[in-house]
């Protein structure tokens, strides 16, 4: 939604907490990029896949952001159906204005590998999503995300909660646009256990020569990784809530999270399944509600055993420069309130 009628990006309102300008490091709890009374523009970058869904759910609702774009990658799921469910959580949420672009199909260089299991074969399972309204634009992610970037106001965020293929292809693509890129709010990597191995989430495992350039590109990054986003766990009350507040659209996002829940009740004994990625955009709207310490961190490429893994460097060892302001807590029951508030708004 890209106007200024009613729903999600358009609608004004205060911006978030203001930061530093490209190529700094924000400071703690900083969330650069926002320029005081205007809304954050923002490109999300994305995989749906559940959670990704409600990260494009927040991003709509809040007036603190204006999503220019939304990009898909293959990741949860294969690209045309990553691109496909894009559209329709869009089209549910009556947001077919933002324009919607088609990325990368397979990582940089790796073999593509789809965890069927987390999200079902169509990578959005469990619920009735209605068919597209809209098509793809023309324009492949890359150049989508070049214009809208080229064409804003001001400094753009670039939000992405899948593999960092685009983001990567769209800095070796377009390095004199990185200076009009605020800030870098990313779903992804782990200071502890991985998801996908021992070593390594899955955004940047599946596509570690991809998130090594985005992390060496010296834009200021927010780093959610599941050191966080684990904690942002959506218990059987919280889905009761979105059902009565929500109408459709809170029945649509119960049923996607009960879905999403029995995996990870399955492997981790969680009451609830965690809404990894709308904490890469809840951290936009409210920049307190993630506690945060700022890090170096490098992303293993050539380890057999470690590949994708975030290595962070908390005691300056190397001699190099924080460059992520790394996620450590979340405030979980006031992020589900901005999960609940954001359905109600649709109501």
């Amino acid at each position: 939604m890209t106007g200024t009628g009613e729903g999600g990006a358009g609608r004004a309102g205060e911006s978030g907490e203001g930061g530093p300008g490209p190529g700094a490091s924000p400071g703690p709890g900083a969330s650069p990029g926002a320029r005081p009374g205007q809304p954050r523009p923002v490109v999300l970058d994305c995989d749906p896949g559940h959670d990704d869904a409600l990260a494009i759910l927040l991003a709509l609702a809040r007036p603190e952001l204006r999503v220019l774009a939304v990009t898909t990658v293959a990741g949860n799921a294969p690209l045309e159906r990553t691109t496909r469910n894009a559209l329709r959580v869009l089209t549910l949420l009556g947001g077919t204005d933002v324009p919607v672009a088609a990325g990368a199909e397979r990582p940089l260089v790796r073999a593509p590998w789809v965890p069927v299991e987390f999200h079902g074969q169509s990578g959005l399972d469990g619920a009735d999503l209605p068919e597209p309204a809209v098509a793809p634009v023309a324009e492949d992610a890359i150049e989508l995300t070049a214009r809208v970037v080229r064409e804003a106001d001001g400094p753009v965020t670039l939000v992405p909660t899948g593999p960092l293929t685009n983001i990567a292809l769209f800095l070796r693509a377009h390095p004199r646009l990185a200076s009009r890129i605020a800030a870098i709010s990313l779903m992804g990597g782990s200071l502890g256990e991985g998801n996908t191995t021992a070593a390594a989430e899955f955004n940047l495992w599946a596509d570690p020569e991809a998130a090594a350039i985005v992390f060496e590109a010296g834009i200021p990054i927010l780093m959610s990784g599941l050191d966080v986003t684990h904690q942002a766990l959506f218990l059987p009350p919280d889905i009761a809530r979105l059902e009565r507040v929500g109408g459709r659209i809170g029945r649509v996002f119960a049923d996607l999270l009960r879905f999403f829940a029995v995996h990870h009740r399955q492997r981790y004994g969680w009451d609830g399944p965690p809404i990894h990625d709308a904490v890469a955009v809840a951290r936009l709207v409210e920049p307190g509600l993630v506690t945060s310490r700022r890090l170096r961190v490098d992303v293993e490429t050539a380890g057999e055993l470690t590949r994708g893994r975030t290595v962070a460097d908390p005691e300056g060892l190397s001699g190099r420069p924080p460059n992520a302001e790394v996620g450590l807590a979340i405030d979980r029951e006031r992020f589900v309130d901005l999960l609940v508030e954001a359905v109600a708004s649709f109501g």
